[in-house]
Order: C-alpha cells, then sequence, then structure tokens
C-alpha cells in the first residue's frame, strides 16, 4: 500500500512540475507580448508628438497669413467682419414637401380583399 501512495506522490509531483514549468513559458510569452505592446504605444505616442508639432508648424498665424494673401485673387478670401454674421431667424428654411398622393398604390392590407387559397 506503501508504495502505491509513493508512485501516486511522484506522479503527482511530477504532473504538478509540468504544469509550473508550462505555466512558466506562457507566463513569459505574455510578459513579452506586454513589453512589445508598451514599445508600440511608445512608437504611436511618439509618432503622435510628430504630427502634433507638425500641425502647429502649417498653422502658424504669420503662414496662413502669408498663404491667404499669396492665393487672395485665386480664393477669393474676405476678412471676417461683423456684418458678415447674421441671426437665425435670417435663414430661409425650405417648406414643407408635399407628396402627390393621387395615382398612389394600396400597400397597406389593412383593407383588401382576402384571397382564398
Amino acid at each position: 500500500m506503501r508504495s502505491l501512495l509513493y508512485i501516486l506522490s511522484g506522479v503527482m509531483v511530477m504532473c504538478l512540475a509540468y504544469w509550473a514549468y508550462h505555466e512558466n513559458y506562457e507566463t513569459q510569452a505574455s510578459l513579452r507580448e506586454v513589453r512589445d505592446l508598451h514599445r508600440q504605444i511608445g512608437v504611436s505616442h511618439q509618432r503622435l508628438n510628430v504630427l502634433n508639432a507638425e500641425w502647429a508648424y502649417l498653422n502658424r498665424p504669420d503662414r496662413l497669413r502669408d498663404l491667404a494673401e499669396l492665393n487672395f485673387d485665386r480664393l477669393g478670401l474676405l476678412p471676417l467682419m461683423p456684418d458678415g454674421f447674421g441671426r437665425i431667424d435670417q435663414i430661409a428654411y425650405p417648406g414643407g414637401i408635399v407628396f402627390d398622393l393621387t395615382n398612389s398604390v394600396e400597400v397597406s392590407s389593412d383593407n383588401a380583399p382576402e384571397v382564398s387559397q
């Protein structure tokens, strides 16, 4: 009986050792994936910072003013004036849409005759 207990204990220890070995490699793979994701996040942050710097550089007021003056004839840009704005009640909205239903087709089955089979 003791030898059976020793054999079962040995098999159990080997199974637990295999499980621990397997979990160790899965944990290392997960940590490697996390490191890769952190690296990708860092690269993305750097790229975003570069894009923000380029956006700020391209939208400098003096550059935009020079571009507006350079393309004034082609674009027809005018400076913003207070009389260029209006009130909401000055907007002409289209009237309600009226549908012509004189030649309409009956689509509802409420008044349809019964069809016998």
